[in-house]
């Protein structure tokens, strides 16, 4: 049974919803003791795994079913934030049927970052993943809720994932959540919001704090595109994001104080691993090579550093993730440096909670939780990313000409390599083939 689970998983082109988007089928393959769901709606802003859990919750929990069947575990727990009563009402009743007695429900305190996979893992079990290390290293498995929800249809019902549901918000006229096909242009889902309120924007892909910054209206959605977020283009979520990298290196060189704090609230270093930001900053203004900050490699990039900590404004998140990038480049691995970590005393009282967080962000705004949109999509074209998760571009399988329909496989994971199947989204003709496959319908 396992093994047809993870096999329509696999053709189905599941992958992780809410991060770096991991190929899911692979996932499906360990045996771990408890399944944990992310439903912690971590970035600022973002509500449509919310909206989900509130709208799907039995689409929901056959998805964890079939996960804790295949992985052999013990126990699934939906990881949801106790500031959302509502919703919590709904899950837990719905998991006290009978099909669901394996699964439970934890309720998080409000902060940010509830939903690191590391951080999520240590709260609910009280565990600590190793540095540099996976949930899967201390029995665990943690997967996403919209991920969950696509296991679900593509092995009940064949359904492969050609939607994405996400949040739309700030200068737009309409707060949404909407569901658009993949490879649909952020420019369209902009205009279902009603367009743009100001004149001077930028547009944030994801959430205010890990989320990448365009202007570019045709940016296609992916599998794992969560939001689409318009700011004022100097707002100061947008400044980090855009700041040319050798003027972040000098500015570090020139004003980094050694006051600790980007240190005292890493969630890493609270929770024992051996990740110092600011001596990796001291490290950089006395010109030490990158061989020797190898520790940027455990930093998880969660932004509180650079958008919360630092009050001299540089960037402790982009430094380490231009050192990661420089050693990476050179195939460097970090080797661990202990076998047993202990969370900081201090933890607890050094969490950013998530009200201040966002007025911090200056983003209060902005966080009016909508609800979704029903409304249908008029998407005539999209553009459909080969390599929209972890692993290795697919490799098409139709050409500009064809004719294809929506739920058509156009792309297929090469033969022993990591990577997920790609699927038309819209019904229509394959005008082009480059790094995405662009569909346009006749007419």
């Amino acid at each position: 049974m396992s093994e047809d689970i993870i096999n329509k998983v696999r053709d189905a082109g599941v992958v992780g919803a809410g991060g770096a988007g991991f190929p899911t089928h692979v996932k499906l393959n360990a045996k771990v003791k408890r399944v944990l769901v992310n439903g912690a709606s971590c970035e600022p802003l973002l509500s449509s795994d919310l909206w989900l859990m509130k709208e799907y919750p039995e689409l929901l929990m056959r998805g964890l079913n079939l996960v804790i069947t295949c992985t052999e575990a013990e126990r699934g727990t939906i990881c949801i934030k106790n500031k959302h009563p509502e919703v919590i009402k709904i899950l837990k009743k719905t998991a006290e049927k009978d099909q669901f007695k394996k699964i439970d429900v934890f309720e998080l305190e409000d902060f940010y970052p509830a939903g690191d996979e590391h951080v999520l893992v240590y709260e609910v079990t009280g565990n600590v993943v190793p540095e540099g290390g996976i949930p899967l290293e201390v029995g665990v498995v943690v997967t996403n809720v919209e991920s969950l929800i696509n296991i679900a249809r593509a092995v009940e019902d064949g359904q492969p994932v050609v939607e994405r549901y996400l949040t739309v918000t700030g200068e737009v006229k309409n707060h949404l959540i909407v569901k658009v096909p993949i490879g649909t242009a952020i420019g369209e889902i902009i205009d279902m919001a009603g367009g743009v309120t100001i004149d001077n924007y930028k547009i944030v892909i994801g959430g205010p704090m890990m989320g990448t910054v365009t202007d570019d209206l045709s940016t296609p959605v992916t599998k794992t595109t969560s939001g689409v977020i318009v700011l004022p283009a100097n707002h100061n979520v947008v400044a980090g994001k855009i700041t040319d990298p050798d003027r972040i290196l000098r500015l570090t060189q020139i004003a980094c104080c050694q006051c600790m704090r980007c240190t005292d609230t890493c969630p890493r270093n609270l929770l024992g691993h051996a990740l110092v930001p600011h001596m990796i900053m001291r490290n950089l203004r006395l010109g030490v090579t990158h061989k020797l900050m190898e520790d940027a490699l455990i930093c998880s990039e969660c932004g509180i550093c650079e958008k919360y900590a630092c009050p001299m404004l540089v960037s402790p998140r982009e430094v380490n993730k231009q050192i990661k990038a420089a050693l990476m480049e050179k195939g460097h691995r970090r080797e661990r440096k202990k076998d047993e970590f202990k969370p900081s005393f201090f933890m607890k009282v050094r969490r950013i909670p998530s009200k201040r967080l966002v007025q911090k962000l200056q983003l209060g705004a902005y966080d009016t939780h909508p609800d979704y949109s029903a409304q249908d999509s008029k998407v005539k074209k999209v553009d459909i990313p080969l390599q929209p998760h972890i692993g290795v571009p697919a490799l098409p399988v139709v050409k500009p000409g064809d004719r294809v329909k929506k739920g058509d496989l156009i792309a297929q994971i090469p033969e022993k390599k990591l990577g997920a199947q790609v699927h038309a989204s819209i019904d229509g003709i394959v005008s082009s083939i480059g790094e995405t496959i662009a569909i346009k319908q006749e007419g």
